[in-house]
């Protein structure tokens, strides 16, 4: 009886540790820098746990377009933070994008803060805390 109690206990540790391991902190982007980026849109991918966002394009005129993919919150926290849909981008869409990059350099990855779509200049926010503290000012 006592091992049936021990592999029980085990078990839902496991359990835990499988579902810390699969979700990550924001700590591998580099919140201290902040960087834009303009160019089409690949894909937006509307899943569960984290939206990301695929951009083919550059840092700075002159460069060559290169894609970097863009991570963000969940789909239920985009839609809580105000405008976003899982439709809000299409593929070649042109837009800018304000992320912060990982700290491991020649990596192009990047934590998505804000998305301009050039067509019409709507701005869509990422973090609804950022949308909370523009409400107290």
């Amino acid at each position: 009886m006592k091992s049936i109690g021990v592999v029980a206990v085990l078990a839902v540790v496991a359990a835990g540790i499988s579902q810390v391991a699969a979700h990550h902190s924001a700590s591998m982007f580099n919140v201290m820098r902040t960087e834009v980026l303009k160019g089409k849109v690949v894909e937006l991918r509307w899943v569960n746990p984290h939206v990301t966002l695929t951009v083919k394009g550059t840092l700075k005129s002159g460069e060559a377009a290169a894609d970097w993919l863009m991570e963000t919150t969940s789909p239920g926290n985009l839609t809580r933070v105000g405008g976003w849909q899982r439709d809000t981008v299409k593929s070649g869409d042109a837009v800018e994008v304000v992320f912060h990059p990982l700290r491991q350099p020649g990596k192009r990855h990047g934590l998505l803060r804000q998305l301009t779509t050039l067509s019409n200049g709507e701005v869509f926010a990422t973090n609804i805390r950022d949308r909370e503290t523009a409400d107290l000012e």
